[in-house]
């Protein structure tokens, strides 16, 4: 299987048609998270053909939102199906489905491939990109929830942050002391208003 040719199709067919209001949910989130998933593989040592399965997972993960925001994990993995069913096994794809599910919040990855992608999907809670991405995810809930305000935004982060937890090794060691950090910054804002 050539991946960027898969990756070029699935990038013209469905992530360059998301809607503009899809401000987090975009084509450069999915880059990042197949970028993120490459390189928490490589650090895990996973094989080449489990690195290939985890691209593909993360170039699918969110193409649901194609059609539906609410249940767009399964909608991706039937996107996915339609995709790949010609080119991989039953087995493939299975793993394939199931590190889709496992970026569903809340997360409950089961395996490896799982716990790597189910990280890469939500790394930057403890990078320095938090407020540029959860900016961008309060313009696109905003969208959905006009009414939103900043206040309750942030005390849904705060709510998300205290219960969301990191499933690698070097996410746990490398990204939640920054996490913890973004955590307060939260806290300190919500203080003020």
């Amino acid at each position: 299987m050539d991946f960027e040719e898969l990756k070029h199709t699935v990038f013209r067919d469905i992530l360059k048609r998301l809607p503009e209001y899809l401000t987090y949910h975009s084509l450069g989130h999915t880059e990042y998270v197949m970028e993120k998933a490459e390189f928490l593989g490589r650090v895990e040592k996973i094989s080449e053909k489990e690195l290939l399965l985890l691209k593909i997972a993360g170039l699918f993960h969110d193409t649901g939102f194609i059609e539906n925001p609410k249940n767009h994990e399964e909608i991706g993995c039937r996107i996915a199906q339609g995709y790949l069913k010609d080119e991989l096994s039953d087995r493939e794809l299975k793993m394939i489905f199931g590190m889709i599910m496992a970026t569903k919040i809340p997360q409950s990855p089961r395996n490896l491939l799982e716990r790597i992608l189910a990280d890469a999907d939500l790394e930057y809670l403890g990078t320095d990109q938090f407020e540029t991405q959860g900016t961008a995810l309060f313009e696109e809930l905003k969208h959905f929830n006009p009414e939103l305000t900043e206040t309750q935004w942030n005390e849904l982060q705060l709510s998300f942050l205290e219960k969301h937890e990191y499933h690698t090794d070097f996410c746990k060691k490398y990204r939640e002391p920054t996490k913890q950090e973004n955590l307060q910054i939260v806290k300190e804002i919500l203080t003020k208003t």
